[in-house]
């Protein structure tokens, strides 16, 4: 993978690799984890029976709707478009999950310059992935059990793959989640808000186009799962089957905040 893409072949990805394609002509990207033998397994929204769909009400679906476009069956390969009963989760041949597109590998444990350099989010994040075995029994465990509703600012597809490598879910349920390409969203808007007072100390419009960049990297960066401090770790087994599991998660962070409190109070008084 080169600075500027992570564009890679299909020869030089691995099980437990995440990837992603563009979609729409590079409007957004759809995530994914590669799991071996030509499969994927990848998180969309989904249309039952009844029509009811399983984006957040307030998502405008017809944004969006490019993703169920993926071919529910193939000729080549009989299990690709499988997925339990009104869950998003679903495994699907390289080839129905690219749909033409080109492939792209994200990258852990990037260091912060290489982070704030790279312009567009959702390529690469500072956090360190889990081991292959690992990751691929994340996805293959949430194939059958779900991973919730799908929300395109908290748990989308990019979501969905960052917790398959890390296992780390956010805790407030009111921000944004673990997708970077949701904080790209939400930062350039707000990085030319905080900018446009500084129109009036830089006149230039190349200083204030140099602000408004660094402003919106910055706020990448904070967003980041590798640098926030509103994060949690939970095993794949403790995500309950009724996709209840959002309402424990304060409960897992404030227990872990309590207990690293309590042992640094030890450490001071011996």
């Amino acid at each position: 993978m080169g600075f500027l893409s992570n564009r890679v072949e299909r020869s030089e990805i691995k099980a437990g690799d995440h990837i992603y394609t563009y979609r729409a002509v590079f409007a957004y990207s759809h995530h994914g984890i590669y799991v071996g033998g030509n499969k994927v397994v990848h998180f969309t929204h989904f249309r039952s029976d009844d029509g009811e769909t399983s984006w957040n009400i307030n998502t405008p679906s017809e944004s969006y709707d490019e993703m169920t476009k993926i071919p529910l069956s193939c000729s080549k390969y009989p299990d690709c478009g499988f997925r339990q009963p009104k869950s998003g989760v679903v495994l699907s041949c390289l080839d129905c999950f690219l749909r033409d597109g080109a492939l792209y590998a994200f990258e852990y444990a990037v260091n912060p310059t290489v982070f704030i350099a790279k312009v567009r989010g959702g390529t690469c994040t500072t956090a360190t992935s889990d081991d292959p075995d690992t990751v691929i029994h994340r996805a293959m465990y949430l194939l059958q059990t779900g991973f919730g509703n799908y929300d395109v600012f908290q748990n989308n597809c990019e979501d969905f793959a960052l917790y398959c490598k890390t296992g780390i879910l956010t805790v407030d349920k009111l921000g944004i989640g673990r997708s970077g390409q949701a904080s790209s969203v939400i930062g350039a808007p707000l990085a030319a808000l905080l900018s446009s007072p500084l129109k009036l100390l830089i006149p230039s419009p190349v200083g204030i186009a140099t602000v408004t960049a660094g402003m919106y990297c910055m706020s990448r960066y904070a967003t980041d799962i590798g640098v926030r401090t509103d994060v949690v770790k939970v095993a794949v087994e403790d995500l309950a089957v009724n996709l209840s599991w959002m309402d424990g998660l304060k409960e897992a962070f404030d227990n872990n905040e309590a207990s690293s409190s309590n042992d640094n109070k030890v450490k001071k008084s011996s």
